[in-house]
């Protein structure tokens, strides 16, 4: 055993928290964060005082670190604010238990909040201009994410039929949630006839605009049992960066993912066939394709066909984005925090009318920038350690 693969179960998701999911007006960053960091105390019975891990990030906040510690009210010994696209809050879930795991810190609090949709309500990058991309006047993130469908359907004859379905899949499934933002019927045809944005993505193949915010908190394996709710624990994890310029991406059909993926599940001892549910960042709907057969669900060029098939939908044999995913329940600017909020709800058996029964083990896909980042985390009940 290697001293990655040590790290399998040592840690443990035991609070979860969400706030402002949807709209949240006349809310900051700051006040939706706070308020879903107080559900996530809430639900594990520990105060802000008992924090002293800190990990976030912000779209908002050049300090998100110390600007989310002084409006808490806390001084950790430990922080965090790295900061990689959405995927961010996948990857602070590794380093939060590679933090407890070293003894700099007992209990590790993520968070993230955002205000985007009242705020403005635009579904544009706020970052950086890229210089060599810049002067062709793209409408990033979606254009990138468009070129990757374009190629992936070029290459392997997806249509926009599957990529459809993918929407259609996420909708069935927040029709299960009332906490989903958008929760009405949904068909292919009202995708296909949707409003083009970037061609091959419609309006309905890209992710929502919402507020919204999220908290997980963590501790060590050995103290995970003495809290009200079934502990998470953290099983694997691995993060892979590719490019920053989608035109830098060595093949527009194969995501970091790729990489990510065996290595987060080489330290969990698992693989694809032990998966019970999964939570993949579902910014655009090629997002699911790709990472279905980057992470090993299905061959190279059949994400669309297997999506198709109705595997990922309710009642299909792989449950994918049981919430609603990015495409219909929240999609704040950063997603991941609620890839890790969900997949955590399905093994403690919380999930209501959407949940998988007998779900044991959950894979978790973040997603960063276009494509640019790719975390992948394995989570399990008490009953795979």
């Amino acid at each position: 055993m290697n001293k990655a693969e040590a790290l399998r179960g040592k840690a443990a998701i035991i609070g979860l928290g969400q706030a402002g999911t949807g709209e949240m007006p006349g809310h900051s960053p700051l006040e939706i964060l706070a308020l879903s960091v107080k559900a996530a105390l809430d639900d594990c019975g520990l105060k802000l005082s008992d924090i002293d891990g800190l990990f976030t990030g912000s779209s908002y906040h050049f300090l998100p670190t110390v600007s989310v510690a002084e409006y808490l009210g806390i001084k950790p010994r430990f922080s965090d604010g790295s900061m990689i696209g959405g995927s961010t809050f996948v990857a602070h879930v590794l380093h939060a238990a590679m933090a407890l795991d070293a003894g700099l810190c007992d209990v590790a609090l993520i968070a993230y909040g955002s205000n985007q949709r009242t705020a403005g309500g635009r579904l544009i990058s706020m970052s950086e201009p890229h210089p060599f991309e810049q002067q062709y006047e793209p409408r990033h993130p979606i254009t990138a994410y468009a070129l990757a469908a374009a190629r992936h359907m070029h290459e392997y004859g997806t249509s926009r039929e599957n990529l459809a379905d993918v929407a259609v899949a996420a909708r069935q499934w927040a029709r299960l949630n009332p906490e989903a933002f958008a929760r009405e019927p949904l068909t292919r045809e009202e995708v296909l006839a949707a409003r083009m944005i970037s061609d091959p993505l419609s309006v309905r193949d890209c992710c929502l605009v919402t507020d919204g915010g999220g908290a997980v908190i963590m501790v060590r394996a050995e103290r995970a049992r003495d809290f009200p709710n079934a502990p998470v624990y953290f099983l694997g994890g691995a993060t892979a960066l590719s490019h920053r310029s989608i035109a830098q991406m060595d093949d527009l059909t194969v995501s970091a993912a790729a990489r990510s993926g065996p290595q987060a599940y080489a330290m969990a001892g698992l693989g694809p066939k032990d998966v019970d549910v999964l939570a993949l960042y579902d910014a655009f709907t090629i997002n699911t394709i790709l990472f279905l057969e980057d992470l090993g669900f299905c061959p190279k060029g059949e994400g669309g066909r297997f999506v198709s098939e109705g595997h990922i939908a309710p009642g299909g044999a792989l449950p994918v984005n049981t919430n609603g995913g990015g495409l219909s329940c929240v999609h704040p600017g950063m997603y991941g925090i609620f890839l890790v909020i969900e997949a955590a709800r399905q093994l403690r058996g919380s999930c209501g009318d959407r949940q998988v029964e007998g779900a044991e083990t959950a894979l978790v896909h973040g997603n960063g920038g276009t494509l640019s980042s790719q975390v992948t985390a394995l989570l399990g009940t008490q009953a795979t350690l």
